[in-house]
Formats: C-alpha cells, structure tokens, sequence
C-alpha cells in the first residue's frame, strides 16, 4: 500500500479516495476511513466531534522533541484531553498521510508523518501513530502516540508538504 494524504480530505471536506493499493480489503479501508475521520476530526470547527472517534479511557503518549536540548514524554488520558479540546475556539488542523495498515482481529495500527496548524500557522510535525480498536460502533482511535518537532525538522519526518520554516 503507498501513503493515504489524509490532508486533503480534512479540508476539502470530501472523502478520501480508497487507498491507492487495488488488493486493499475492506477491512483495512474501514481502518482508513476511521482514521480519516478521526483527523476530520482534529480540524472541525465542532469541538466535540473528537470525542466520537476516541476511545475515553485510551491514553495519548506526546514525544515532545521541540527542545531538543531536553525531550520528555508527555502521557495525557483521552477523557482528559477530550475534556480540554471540547473548550477549545483556535482554529486547528493535521494533516497526516499513512501507508501500510497493520490489522489484527480488532486491533490495528496506523503510522505515519503528520504537521499541526493553529490558526493557519504551522507549529510542530511528527509521527503519528494511531493504535485502532474494532468497537461495536465501529473502528476507533484507542491509545495513540506522536512525536513532536519543531517545523524546521517537517522534512526529516516525512511531512514533506510543510516548507519548514518556523519562522
């Protein structure tokens, strides 16, 4: 399979086309369109459509590497987060594209680049990686992790569509 923009699609508000692999099965199209949906999610103007995509009870692991002089890691509970985005009024947005969907019976794994925009100004990129859990409504984001770098380092994570400059 090669990578999915997911960044066009949060904005354009159109759907993602299937993945650009002809022997995808419609389990591993579910999985993209979850994650899809979930990173519609993140730039909606409805701040409360993040917590339809989530599982409450997951964790979020935040590898801040925007110091590099001195990273740490940041565990955050999704409640805890859902609670502080649904307060939310910038204007956010991510953009991701993905490649390979792992699966297995009820879990899977989708991995890739990402940048972050707030009020249209690009403020970190990095790795997401979204742990997937088959729930009776549907495919979710459980767990997640991500790292974070300053725009300068978009390139060298492979979010190659931000020019870099953090100015």
């Amino acid at each position: 399979m090669r990578g999915i923009p997911i960044l066009a699609a949060a904005l354009m508000a159109v759907p993602v086309p299937a993945l650009a692999d002809d022997h995808v099965s419609p389990e591993e199209q579910a999985v993209a369109d979850a994650a899809t949906a979930f990173m519609g999610a993140i730039s909606s103007d409805d701040k409360t459509e993040l917590a339809n995509h989530m599982i409450p009870e997951a964790m979020i692991f935040i590898h801040n590497q925007m110091d590099p002089d001195n990273p740490r890691v940041d565990i955050v509970p999704v409640a805890a987060h859902l609670d502080r985005w649904a307060t939310r009024r910038a204007k956010t947005a991510e953009f991701m594209n993905y490649g390979p969907i792992l699966i297995a019976g009820d879990m899977a794994q989708v991995w890739g680049p990402y940048s972050f925009e707030l009020e249209g100004k690009t403020t970190h990129c990095g790795i997401n990686s979204l742990s997937m859990v088959r729930t009776a409504e549907g495919w979710k984001v459980g767990n997640t992790s991500f790292t974070m770098v300053p725009p300068s380092q978009c390139m060298a994570v492979g979010a190659d569509w931000v020019d870099g400059d953090d100015s």
